[in-house]
């Protein structure tokens, strides 16, 4: 009895041992990629799948959205300016059987690949096409290295520069570059208010040499402005017209007092 269960007891663990290398399962982000003694059979998941004990085996894929980081690389610009830039690329596996038979690792294939598309990306385009047009020179980058991986079944979903170093000597020219160009938007509107001015100041003269009065009300008004303000002494220059107006007052005065 003791042989019988004993034989029990192995025949129970060796189909448990069976059924554990059949039965295996793949969770929603993984694929299983099968190979049958050594050529490829299948790919199979997400859920449970089965193999065939010693003639078949597995290896899965990870398809989820993952982040390959570019370290600094030292690269020239177009018009020859070396600049150290780093960054970041965002892929996904598309085809988990290319990405396991056609590269032996897929990472590092990316990253080297980016590094050569960052190089290559970078010597087209200027150094201010660099700083100002990012997105655009990103965009080109990942259509570039999304070319290079295609083949891999690797999908290049977003590329960003993190950080974009440039020679310190170049850093001071852009400064003064700058501080030019605010002088000069600065003289620019100083020169454009001067003649917004000029041009209202025009037409207030031709308004009030349409009207003499208007034109000894606003020496009035200027009187009274100058009077305002704390001086000791006002000369005023009067018009004629003014002066013979009150001395013909005075005389009309004079002669109503002696009738």
């Amino acid at each position: 009895m003791s042989t019988f269960f004993s034989s029990v007891l192995i025949f129970l663990a060796v189909a448990l041992v069976i059924l554990r290398m059949t039965v295996r399962i793949c969770n929603q982000y993984q694929r299983a990629v099968v190979f049958y003694l050594g050529r490829y059979s299948r790919t199979v998941g997400p859920g449970p799948y089965l193999l065939i004990p010693f003639l078949e085996w597995r290896t899965t894929v990870d398809v989820r959205t993952t982040t390959t980081a570019v370290e600094q690389q030292e690269t020239i610009t177009k018009d020859n300016v070396p600049v150290k830039i780093n960054a970041v690329i965002w892929r996904r596996v598309v085809d988990p059987t290319r990405s396991l038979i056609e590269v032996a690792n897929v990472e590092d294939a990316v990253t080297q690949a980016a590094v050569t598309a960052l190089r290559a990306t970078i010597g087209r385009h200027t150094l201010d096409d660099v700083l100002k047009d990012q997105e655009s020179v990103a965009a080109q980058l990942q259509a570039t290295l999304d070319a290079v991986t295609e083949p891999w079944g690797v999908k290049v979903e977003q590329v960003q520069m993190k950080n974009i170093e440039i020679p310190e000597s170049m850093q001071r020219a852009m400064a003064q570059e700058a501080e030019a160009y605010r002088e000069k938007r600065s003289r620019q509107i100083k020169a454009e208010a001067e003649l917004e001015a000029a041009r209202l100041l025009k037409q207030a003269a031709d308004i009030i040499s349409q009207s003499p009065a208007s034109l000894e009300l606003r020496r009035m008004q200027m009187l009274t402005e100058v009077g305002a303000e704390q001086n000791t002494m006002t000369i005023v220059m009067m018009p004629s017209e003014f002066v013979n107006l009150a001395s013909a007052l005075a005389a009309s005065i004079g002669a109503k007092k002696r009738e």
